[in-house]
């Protein structure tokens, strides 16, 4: 008989050799149990048949082609991505509800020897689990401690995070969870991750957290590009310390060029950019901006962005935040210049 288990705490998942997903290739990019491999035994085309089928035609037939689909998949999965696995293979197989597709690969394994469990519930039960903590929040949860680093665009807060992390604060970097750099330039040539995919990442990040330890993590709004914060990490945003950080406009603006040169040096992308700007801009000063992008003149492009829409922005929202502010670091943004601040801003925090 196969053996089932709820448990998807992290060190349940560690004591697996592997954790398989056997859904299709689509319901797997959109998020997945962290550490999953894909091994579908059916394939999106796959799905959309048999579930057109089953739903127009005739359930049987339905279960029938699926169940042939389902054992050439699986033997071609015994055949590759298995082959190399000997028989003390602990694996850990789950679907959407824990119930056909993964009982099929679940019986298969068994067969071969393998002590295969299936995960009870699915995906599902994965999903719900992330629910609960970032947007039920139990009673039992772990306050995070949060200390936000906030300041103009430009001035390095995630070179900071990255240099104290390194230095072996605890940091959270929400940004880089969500693939976007937080700006009207912040978008990734990999895209965003789905909503359920970044709640799954940050669900992973807190799960190595120490709760009783400051964590570091770079002021930001409610949304980064088409990614929405959940109200756990929202709320305790709000509620937390500010740090503010400080440099010259010159110096955040090669300091953009030098960390947005995929954009910097593509003018399509740029004039995508300009044209998110928000309308109140004069057209002179559009039609100045766009010239500097046709043209490649992104150095004072930038500082122009900097002086006319980026800092003025920042001030209207500082000015609406009502937080404690633990001081000021004015940032050298040099390689050393980082880890001086760096240095600053964990003792400012009292955790040097």
């Amino acid at each position: 008989m196969i053996r089932r288990t709820q448990d998807l705490s992290r060190a349940a998942r560690d004591r697996f050799d592997s954790i398989i997903d056997v859904r299709s290739p689509a319901e797997f990019e959109e998020d997945h149990v962290p550490g999953a491999i894909n091994l579908p035994v059916l394939d999106n085309a796959e799905r959309i048949e048999v579930g057109t089928l089953y739903v127009q035609t005739s359930k049987f037939l339905a279960r029938r082609i699926g169940a042939a689909k389902v054992a050439r998949n699986i033997a071609h999965h015994l055949e590759t991505a298995l082959a190399d696995r000997d028989s003390t293979f602990r694996p850990l197989v789950y679907c959407w509800r824990g119930g056909q597709r993964s009982g099929a690969m679940a019986t298969v394994m068994e067969q071969v020897g393998w002590p295969v469990m299936v995960l009870e519930g699915g995906y599902k039960r994965w999903r719900r689990q992330v629910v609960a903590l970032l947007y039920e929040t139990p009673a039992d949860a772990p306050q995070l401690q949060m200390i936000l680093l906030q300041g103009r665009t430009g001035c390095g807060k995630t070179a900071l995070l990255q240099q104290l992390q390194a230095s072996g604060h605890q940091t959270l970097d929400l940004e880089g969870l969500a693939q976007h750099r937080g700006s009207l330039f912040g978008a990734m040539a990999a895209g965003q991750p789905s909503q359920k995919r970044f709640e799954t990442r940050l669900v992973e990040a807190i799960e190595t957290l120490d709760p009783a330890r400051p964590l570091f993590v770079e002021a930001e709004s409610s949304r980064i590009g088409e990614i929405t914060l959940p109200p756990r990490i929202w709320s305790a945003m709000q509620q937390a310390p500010r740090i503010t950080l400080s440099a010259p406009v010159e110096a955040r603006t090669r300091h953009i060029l030098a960390h947005y040169a995929d954009i910097a040096d593509n003018k399509s992308a740029l004039e995508e950019a300009l044209s998110r700007l928000p309308r109140h801009h004069s057209r002179e000063t559009m039609a100045h901006w766009r010239s500097l992008a046709a043209t490649g003149a992104t150095a004072p492009l930038i500082e122009g962005l900097i002086r006319a829409h980026y800092d003025p922005s920042y001030d209207r929202w500082t000015a609406r935040q009502d937080c404690t502010t633990l001081g000021t670091v004015a940032v050298d943004l040099s390689p050393e210049g980082i880890v001086q601040a760096a240095r600053q801003i964990a003792e400012m925090a009292g955790k040097p």
